[in-house]
């Protein structure tokens, strides 16, 4: 089975913090990198940050860096995104998958984070 779920979205005040979980089964995660994505509505879903297979090394955009962590725990197959000093561009849906991106998985439902005040 081939599932991802996301979760930890909500409504944050600008520069608050949220922390977004992303459980993907064995034969997504296992040994690949993972990545968060995110899409505003009417734009396309864009690659924001991923870590490697063991945790150890991160990339991300420029628009999050140094603001926004993203890290995995191999045991639960879970990959986080620890996101602080939030702004109201941050507004969207929040998606993860493997990275680069695997036509032959599903996305999930995301997740929908939105800064407001």
């Amino acid at each position: 089975q081939v599932h991802i779920v996301e979760s930890g979205g909500g409504l944050v005040q600008p520069g608050g913090s949220l922390r977004l979980s992303c459980a993907a089964s064995t034969n997504i995660f296992a040994g690949n990198v993972m990545g968060w994505y995110r899409q505003v509505p009417g734009k396309e879903r864009l690659w924001i940050a991923r870590v490697n297979s063991d945790g150890d090394m991160a990339m991300y955009q420029d628009s999050v860096k140094g603001r926004f962590t993203i890290s995995r725990d191999n045991a639960k197959n879970t990959v986080y995104l620890d996101m602080s000093s939030l702004k109201p561009e941050d507004t969207a849906v929040y998606f993860c998958n493997k990275s680069p991106i695997d036509s032959n998985i599903p996305w999930g439902q995301g997740t929908q984070v939105t800064v407001s005040s």
